[in-house]
């Protein structure tokens, strides 16, 4: 008898382990999901891991913005769950404007939270590095700090073209 409510309390043991681990890995799976399909323009993959309400508008908003903005990689740095319901991810984006060339990296949190069995993320912002198009600006007490750059724009950077004439003066020799 004592060793079958061993045995019992052995197996809901790791039965409670492995739920908490299945939680672990649908989160992890969800973060995948998301960050692949930004980078590698399936926007209808990464809209089904946002709020339904906002899914339309964020496939339109991401079709227009690839036709600058080329994400060449991503890595997650960081999830720091608070509680079973909510985490923040910390993410590196590599990427650069088709118009531009240069290449950027920014950091970036996205807030997730889970619904049902559904993990959604709802916020993303800029936490550091260039300014991203299609990212809110730093976060700042918890909230974030503005609305979207302009997608057209990745930050304050000045081109030579929004500079506008630039006239050289002779340059003296030293010899």
């Amino acid at each position: 008898m004592k060793y079958a409510m061993c045995s019992i309390v052995a197996v809901l043991s790791l039965a409670a382990c492995g739920a908490r681990q299945q939680n672990s890995e649908t989160l992890a799976e969800s973060i995948r999901s998301y960050n692949e399909g930004i980078r590698w323009q399936r926007y209808a993959i990464a809209a089904a891991l946002i709020p339904p309400a906002e899914r339309s508008k964020f496939v339109e908003d991401m079709d227009e913005r690839a036709e600058d903005l080329r994400i060449t990689d991503y890595e997650v740095v960081n999830v720091a769950r608070s509680g079973k319901t909510e985490a923040k991810v910390q993410v590196k984006v590599s990427w650069y404007m088709d118009s531009e060339g240069t290449l950027r990296e920014t950091h970036a949190v996205q807030t997730w939270q889970r619904t049902g069995k559904t993990w959604m993320m709802v916020e993303e912002a800029r936490m550091r590095g260039h300014e991203m198009p299609g990212l809110l600006e730093p976060i700042e007490d918890g909230k974030p700090a503005g609305a979207a750059p302009h997608p057209a724009k990745p930050g304050p950077q000045a081109s030579i073209r929004d500079v506008g004439p630039v006239t050289t003066a002779p340059v003296e020799s030293h010899q």
